[in-house]
């Protein structure tokens, strides 16, 4: 089986799929919500959002200063865009083993018939 157009290997790890769709859902958001709501560290959310700034998935405000500085992320056009080809990638993989069905003896397959038993002698 290929690997459906659209499928982006940076985006399909658990943790930055979870980033950027909560991301599609806002024009931006700040680092805390981002952070709360995925329940994730401080580290580990900076290093994700490194590697789709890296990739320009991502783009990055610090506003403010000292005690009242924040960070904002909000997903570029680029980004948006693998994100919208990697779901519709994900539902054509989806779409694909639905067509193939039960039939092809995997879970919920019909069962063959026991044989039926000899007659004693």
């Amino acid at each position: 089986m290929s690997t459906p157009a659209g499928f982006d290997e940076l985006i399909h790890p658990a943790t930055r799929l979870s980033v950027v769709a909560l991301l599609a859902t806002t024009e931006w958001a700040d680092f805390a919500f981002v952070r709360d709501s995925l329940s994730l560290s401080d580290s580990a959310l900076s290093k994700q959002l490194g590697t789709l700034q890296e990739a320009g998935y991502l783009d990055l405000r610090k506003e403010g200063g000292g005690r009242k500085r924040r960070t904002r992320v909000a997903l570029t056009e680029r980004g948006r865009a693998a994100f919208e080809g990697h779901v519709a990638a994900l539902r054509a993989i989806v779409e694909g083993a639905g067509a193939v069905g039960p039939s092809a003896g995997g879970p919920g397959a019909p069962e063959e018939a026991p044989a039926a038993p000899e007659a004693a002698r």
